[in-house]
């Protein structure tokens, strides 16, 4: 079963990729804005911790999807030293082609499999995830 997640994981990973090549921003560049697109705004230390990058490199990846109209930085209201990643109208759009590409893939992958399979797939997915976070 490990095999065969693994295999899976680094299938997903690898479309993913060629997705990504239609687009200019990397791959660290997708995983960032699907953060932001998800959770909201957050500084480049929480983004870091969550990428498990180094506070460098995550600046670097910062500097460059700012560069290109992805996100912005922007001061907080409250704590003006306190510096959020914002994710921009094109940061957003990106990510939803994206996303929306990957599901077709996904959906012409389970094209075989009836509605009750992929109901049942979906909820043992969810189960696995679910048992996996609370490790």
């Amino acid at each position: 079963m490990e095999k065969e997640l693994r295999y899976i994981s680094a299938l997903i990973k690898q479309q993913g990729r060629r997705i990504l090549k239609n687009y200019t921003i990397t791959p660290p560049q997708f995983i960032a804005l699907q953060w932001l697109f998800e959770h909201g705004d957050m500084t480049i230390g929480d983004l870091s911790n969550r990428m498990y990058l180094a506070f460098s490199t995550t600046t670097d990846l910062v500097d460059r999807m700012e560069k290109n109209n992805l996100v912005k930085r922007v001061r907080d209201e409250q704590d003006r030293r306190v510096v959020r990643i914002h994710l921009l109208s094109e940061g957003e759009r990106v990510i939803e082609e994206v996303i929306e590409k990957r599901r077709d893939y996904l959906n012409t992958v389970l094209s075989d499999f009836d509605q009750d399979e992929k109901k049942n797939f979906s909820y043992l997915l969810t189960k696995l995830h679910r048992e996996m976070k609370e490790d």
